[in-house]
């Protein structure tokens, strides 16, 4: 991964989903715009999840987060979610190993065993049918030499009691996460959530002090081990919450939401979404502050995001995410709103003064907020 700027006071927000995020498929009311002002603020949100890439593209939409890193099949896939792909993301790292000794290992100890075996952004070849919601995505009836014949980045063994033989499994090599008595996740070796999320840490150049996690389950051990600040879920088994540095409130509480307002300056409530995100963005920068917008096909803004000067030179601070959808008209009225004059002309001609931004990308334009 090649080295990106950031500014000084982005923090790398590593964020669980099933249990923290949502809640047996429904997002808490206020998630999503408490994500959006954490965003604007220059946090980087992660995603980090148990999930299959492909059950989790469909959730990372409905929050929002359809640009940015996310990590899942805990930590054996390193995704970049990126609108402009051809498939809504690029595979960053796949971390795979040989499921051949594993497999064998379950069917010696429980014969009957369910085995699934990962295929990424697609779904599962298994070697026995799973019911409907027990594995996201697809499914494809395979042979066992099929399931055993290439390297995968992850493996699920269902079977009554399987988690009484974790020290069996794991004494091939894998890494086993017992999710429950009859449910074990594999990944390889020293694989976890923790050694993907530091991976990205590295690449946006967070430093290991500006890191925060938030989870529920026992697959979220080791990320909450590796934050620097680490939040369980108010309804996080006692080993989880004991793990933490803090504890929140339930998912149905939406405990998230405080975590992540705790990231955030303080703003006037009664601002709209798009007005309350530009005051963030403004409040947090490290200097003075431009807006920065870029349009689609017609009128309507593709990007939207906050610049700020450091050091001499101009970097990107922060996405808008309101600002996209809306025109340079709506941003400037929520700029108003937020109480951060631009220039403007001269009487009988007060329309914004909108500069031409180039050199990033497409051709653009940028207003300068507060006397820039």
């Amino acid at each position: 991964m090649n080295a990106v700027t950031v500014t000084e006071t982005r923090t790398l927000v590593a964020l669980d989903i099933d249990g923290t995020l949502v809640d047996d498929g429904r997002i808490p009311s206020g998630t999503v715009d408490a994500l959006d002002l954490a965003r604007a603020a220059g946090h980087q949100i992660v995603l980090a999840t148990g999930r299959s890439l492909v059950g989790l593209l469909p959730i990372a939409t409905r929050l929002g987060l359809v640009d940015g890193w996310a990590v899942c099949s805990n930590g054996a896939l390193t995704v970049r979610l990126e609108r402009s792909a051809p498939s809504g993301y690029d595979v960053v790292e796949g971390r795979t190993f040989d499921p051949a000794l594993v497999i064998h290992r379950a069917l010696d100890v429980a014969p009957g065993v369910r085995v699934a075996v990962e295929e990424i952004g697609w779904g599962w070849k298994t070697s026995q049918p799973f019911e409907p919601g027990e594995l996201n995505g697809q499914q494809k009836l395979v042979t066992m030499d099929d399931l055993t014949a290439r390297p995968a980045t992850r493996i699920v063994l269902a079977a009554p009691g399987i988690r009484r033989y974790t020290d069996a499994l794991h004494a091939t090599g894998v890494t086993v996460t017992a999710m429950g008595p009859d449910w074990a996740d594999i990944a390889g070796p020293g694989v976890n959530k923790a050694v993907a999320l530091d991976g990205v840490r590295q690449h946006l150049r967070v430093p290991p002090e500006r890191t925060v996690a938030v989870g529920d389950g026992v697959n979220d051990l080791p990320m909450l081990a590796w934050a620097r600040r680490s939040v369980a879920m108010g309804h996080a088994p006692a080993i989880v919450r004991s793990a933490a540095d803090e504890t929140t409130g339930t998912i149905a509480d939406g405990g998230v939401l405080p975590v992540l307002a705790s990231l955030v300056p303080a703003v006037d409530s009664s601002l709209s979404p798009l007005a309350a995100q530009i005051a963030t963005a403004e409040t947090s920068a490290p200097g003075p502050v431009v807006l920065r917008v870029w349009h689609g096909a017609g009128t309507e803004l593709s990007r939207c995001e906050a610049w700020s000067l450091q050091d001499g030179r101009w970097a990107r601070h922060a996405p808008i995410p309101s600002g996209v959808g809306t025109t340079m008209r709506a941003i400037e009225t929520a700029a108003l709103e937020a109480g951060l004059p631009y220039p403007r002309g001269e009487e009988g001609r007060r329309r914004a003064q909108w500069r031409s931004a180039t050199g990033h990308g497409p051709a653009g334009f940028e207003l300068p907020l507060n006397g820039v």
